[in-house]
C-alpha cells in the first residue's frame, strides 16, 4: 500500500552530538555528515507532495549543522511544525534563532543536576540547560519547553526528582522512556555487547525499585497531566526491563510509524522509523516520496505486522499518530 499523507518527518540533520551520554552511542563516531541547502530544498517538493505536518529535528545535537536556521526557513514555507530535540548544551546561544524558526523544543533532562551531568558525561552540561531554558523564556515566556528523561541504571532511582527538577526548570512537562538496549539505531550498528547492555539497563532488584519509584510517581497525581505519559505507559517503562531479563515476554506497544512517519538521517538515508532498516537513500536520486512508495517500503509494510516483529516488540519509542491533542505533548511523549 502506498502513502497518500506523512503527517511527521524525523530529519537528523546532523551525525553527531557534543554529549557523551551513557546510553547512546551517536557521539562516537568520527565521521561528521551533515543534509545540505540543496538536500533540504529537495525534500520540500515532497514535504509538500506527501502533506507533511510536522518536522522534527533530532540527531545526534541539531544545532552543530553549520546552517540549521537556513533549514528552518526552507521548511517554513511549507507552512508546517517545527519540533527542535536538543542536549540543551547550546540553547543559550542560539536563544533568539529558536525563537524565530522552531515552534518548540524538547530537551534532555536525565535527572537532577549532578546525575544529568554524570549521565551527560559533561561538566556543567545541567547548568547549561538551565541557562539556555532561561534565555529563551526571557526572549518568549510562553514558548513550549519540555524534557524528556531517558531512565536507565543511573537514574532510575530518581524519577520523582527529576519531575521536580523538571517544574524547577519551568518545563511545561516532563516524558520518560526507557533505554534502548538491544537496538541497532543510534550509531551501533552491531548492537551493544552483553556488558555494556548491564550497565546501562537494570537488574531484577533495581527494577524492584524502580517499579516503587514508578508507582511513588503515579501517586502523585501529575500522569497525563505535568508528566505526559498515562500510569499503563509509565510501567512500560520497567516493564522493558523486566522483558531485557528475560521475565517477561516482549509485548509490542500500540505504533503506527512506518505508515505515518520516517527518519531522514545525516547521510540520507530514509527509515520507517528509528529502529528499522533504511528503505532509501536521498542521494540514490530519489526524492522522499518516491522512497517511502517506493517498491522496498511498499513491500516492507505489507509484510510488517507490528504486534508479532521483533524489532518492534522490543521498542522503547513508538509513535500511534493520531491527529488529535496539542502537539507538543505528543512529542515530549512519543519521540526518542
Amino acid at each position: 500500500m502506498k502513502i497518500a499523507s506523512l503527517p511527521v518527518l524525523v530529519v537528523n540533520p546532523h551525525s553527531r552530538c557534543n554529549c557523551r551520554c551513557k546510553m547512546c552511542d551517536i557521539w562516537k563516531t568520527t565521521a561528521t555528515e551533515e543534509l545540505s541547502e540543496a538536500d533540504f530544498r529537495g525534500l520540500v517538493e515532497s514535504i509538500r507532495d506527501l502533506r507533511v505536518e510536522w518536522v522534527v529535528f533530532s540527531g545526534g545535537e541539531p544545532m552543530m549543522h553549520s546552517n540549521l536556521w537556513r533549514l528552518c526557513e526552507i521548511i517554513r514555507t511549507e507552512h508546517v511544525r517545527i519540533t527542535l530535540l536538543s542536549s540543551g548544551l547550546l540553547l543559550a546561544r542560539n536563544a533568539q534563532r529558536i525563537v524565530e524558526h522552531v515552534d518548540d523544543v524538547i530537551v534532555s533532562l536525565d535527572g537532577p543536576p549532578h546525575v544529568h551531568d554524570s549521565i551527560r558525561g559533561v561538566p556543567g552540561a545541567f547548568a547549561a540547560l538551565s541557562a539556555g531554558i532561561a534565555e529563551i523564556r526571557t526572549l518568549r515566556s510562553g514558548f513550549g519547553i519540555s524534557g524528556r528523561c531517558t531512565v536507565q541504571r543511573s537514574n532510575f532511582r530518581h524519577l520523582i526528582a527529576t519531575m521536580e527538577t523538571a517544574r524547577a526548570l519551568r518545563l511545561d512537562s516532563i516524558s520518560f522512556l526507557a533505554a534502548d538496549l538491544e537496538s541497532t539505531a543510534f550509531h551501533r550498528p552491531e548492537g551493544w555487547a552483553v556488558e555494556k547492555q548491564n550497565r546501562v539497563g537494570l537488574d531484577s532488584a533495581q527494577v524492584d525499585l524502580l517499579e516503587t519509584e514508578i508507582e511513588a510517581l503515579i501517586n502523585r497525581g501529575e500522569c497525563g497531566r505535568f508528566v505526559a505519559e498515562s500510569p499503563e505507559k509509565l510501567r512500560r517503562v520497567a516493564r522493558h526491563f523486566r522483558v531485557h531479563l528475560k521475565q517477561l515476554g516482549a509485548a509490542s506497544p500500540l505504533c503506527n510509524a512506518p505508515w505515518t512517519s520516517a527518519v531522514v538521517e545525516a547521510e540520507g538515508s530514509v527509515r520507517p522509523c528509528f529502529f528499522h532498516a533504511p528503505i532509501g537513500n536521498l542521494r540514490s536520486g530519489k526524492s522522499l516520496s518516491e522512497i517511502v512508495n517506493g517498491a522496498a517500503a511498499v513491500a516492507f509494510r505489507e509484510r510488517l505486522n507490528v504486534a508479532e516483529n521483533p524489532v518492534c516488540q522490543r521498542c522503547v519509542c513508538s509513535l500511534n499518530w493520531k491527529s488529535v491533542g496539542p502537539l507538543v505533548q505528543v512529542a515530549a511523549e512519543q519521540f526518542c
